[in-house]
């Protein structure tokens, strides 16, 4: 993959004419030098900094990091801004915007003088949107993570930041926990830059970078302030430059056998069950045919390797001190393709030889796991046409096998107004169900499928029960929770006829979900089932409704699928 071809850059800057004096003479202004625009490639950075991000907020100075590193190897740095999704603050959900985010960073790769690209990353909806919009331009990429906080101290004990979230209703309930030990676990549990520090979304999406073949290894895990995250962002902003001058494109790296790989790591650090609906919007944008039901029969058999929050009891940091993501490479060895191509240039298992385990407790052997089968389970049965999920290693062992009767909410306003009412007819062996909470009909998917119990049920000891729901939880989150139920509710699945009382199964073990009532029933339910109104007339929500698929293809935008390459259109001034 030598470079033999002119560099996309001299497109806009190599021509002696009026577009390439233009080209050149406005940037000029920043007080550049001649030889930026004389065949040097061109970087570009870009950043999801935000100050409404508050995961990502460090990455302004990791951005200038990469850009020495760029220029100590011959390139040109330009850092861009893009869409940044922070998960903590915006409304209604920042996967509603993912495929907004992903289109900004395509448009914005593809109409600038761009030879190489730098993805600066972080929270969770970060990584899959700038990697999905890079996909879709197929330049020479580099995924820059940028890393999880520090472990949370309270009161003696570690506090993840995010699992604590969902304890938070049960401990004023049963705990007596007042305002005030809220508000020093509060100022306890994010105390340094960084994404969350649990096993939860952005942590899943870091990994999956990273086993893709997208980052330098052992970038994933480094923890956003320690110091070996800078030394990380420099030499990527030097790897990119040669991966430009080698023309190391992604398609040349995200081949189908590097998605299988990702599944088989997934399940092995208890990823996240949203890594299922962002890696098949990768695939998509890059042609490569990925169904749900491969990440079942990939994943099925994988051992859990890594004990940390939600599914164990540590934190990032102690996985990264624990040897990190390399140790699990070398753990699952004959599980994975080895001899895939990589961002550094290397074979996948050649990145990790060198890699050592140094605590065992969070990072165990393959021949002594903590769940022998720890991959996501995909379900099926006439409650899920197309499938749902659930995470079996966050989920309660007694309740993989369960038949209960249903309690219907039907939006998430229901749930609200009725889930603490002294006189709910529930009981611990209910089966929670939510509807309209999909990705038309809420709009944008939210993670609210791991809702809370009824207070009258956590006061008796009650701390989990079967959910189920046509939305996502957080990856931060657990409980026996089922997701993404395809067809969704809003436009007429079969979850959208589910009343109360009716019996509900779940045999996660047969990976079925069956709702027990007759063809004749529910025929007749439908007949009387009318869709609501959409949620917007207008603007981008509009058009994602009006295009958005459901999650058993990864929530995608129709018109989005497909990689169309870097291409560069006919300048018209």
């Amino acid at each position: 993959m030598s470079h033999k071809k002119k560099l996309r850059s001299q497109e806009w800057f190599g021509g002696n004419d009026k577009m390439g004096f233009v080209h050149r003479s406005w940037l000029r202004n920043q007080g550049y030098p001649d030889d930026y625009f004389r065949g040097r490639p061109v970087i570009g950075i870009c950043n999801t900094w935000s100050e409404l991000t508050p995961c990502n907020g460090h990455l302004r100075d990791i951005a200038e990091v990469v850009k020495k590193g760029v220029l100590e190897a011959g390139g040109v740095p330009f850092e861009f801004p893009v869409m940044s999704l922070g998960e903590t603050i915006m409304r209604p959900t920042t996967m509603l915007f993912r495929n907004l985010a992903s289109m900004d960073v395509e448009e914005s790769i593809r109409a600038n003088p761009l030879d190489g690209i730098i993805l600066l990353t972080g929270c969770d909806k970060t990584t899959p949107s700038l990697i999905m919009g890079a996909c879709s331009v197929d330049l020479p990429t580099l995924v820059v993570p940028g890393g999880p906080m520090l472990n949370g101290k309270f009161r003696g004990g570690e506090i993840g930041s995010g699992s604590f979230n969902w304890q938070i209703k049960a401990k004023k309930d049963t705990e007596e926990f007042t305002d005030e030990d809220f508000l020093e676990a509060e100022i306890c549990a994010a105390r340094s830059a960084g994404h969350c520090n649990t096993m939860g979304t952005a942590s899943t999406m870091a990994t999956m970078a990273e086993t893709l073949g997208l980052t330098l290894p052992g970038a994933s895990s480094i923890p956003a302030v320690d110091a070996r995250k800078k030394a990380m962002a420099q030499l990527s902003g030097r790897r990119i430059v040669e991966m430009v001058k080698n023309d190391l494109k992604l398609s040349d790296i995200l081949v189908r056998e590097a998605f299988e790989n990702a599944i088989v790591v997934n399940a092995a650090v208890g990823g996240s069950t949203n890594f299922i609906i962002h890696l098949q919007a990768i695939a998509g944008r890059m042609g490569v045919p990925l169904e749900l039901e491969d990440f079942d029969r990939i994943g099925r058999h994988v051992p859990l390797l890594v004990n940390l929050m939600p599914s164990g009891k540590y934190l990032m940091e102690d996985y990264f001190y624990a040897g990190g993501l390399g140790v699990v490479m070398n753990e699952l060895g004959d599980l994975l393709h080895g001899q895939l191509m990589t961002a550094n240039g290397r074979h996948l298992a050649d990145n990790y030889v060198n890699a050592r385990c140094y605590n065992r407790e969070v990072i165990v052997s393959r021949d002594q796991p903590l769940n022998p089968a720890a991959g996501i389970a995909v379900l099926k049965g006439n409650l899920c046409e197309n499938g749902a999920v659930i995470k079996p290693s966050a989920a309660t062992p007694k309740l993989m096998q369960h038949r209960g009767k249903a309690v219907v909410f039907e939006s998430m306003e229901d749930y609200h107004a009725r889930i603490d009412e002294p006189d709910l007819d529930i009981d611990a062996d209910s089966v929670i169900v939510l509807k309209g909470v999909g990705p038309k009909g809420y709009p944008g998917m939210p993670e609210v499928g791991n809702v809370d119990l009824p207070r009258k049920l956590t006061l008796q000891g009650v701390k989990d029960m079967v959910r189920i729901s046509d939305g996502r939880m957080s990856g931060t989150a657990y409980g026996t929770v089922v997701l993404h139920v395809s067809p969704e509710s809003t436009i007429g699945g079969t979850l959208a006829l589910v009343q109360d009382g009716d019996e509900i199964e779940l045999d996660v073990e047969r990976r079925m979900l069956q709702l027990h009532v007759s063809d004749e029933e529910l025929a007749a339910r439908r007949a009387n089932w009318q869709a609501p109104d959409p949620m917007a007339t207008r603007g981008y929500v509009r058009i994602y409704l009006d295009h958005v698929e459901q999650a058993d293809r990864g929530a995608d935008l129709d018109v989005l699928v497909g990689k169309s390459g870097a291409k560069v259109d006919r300048d018209l001034h």
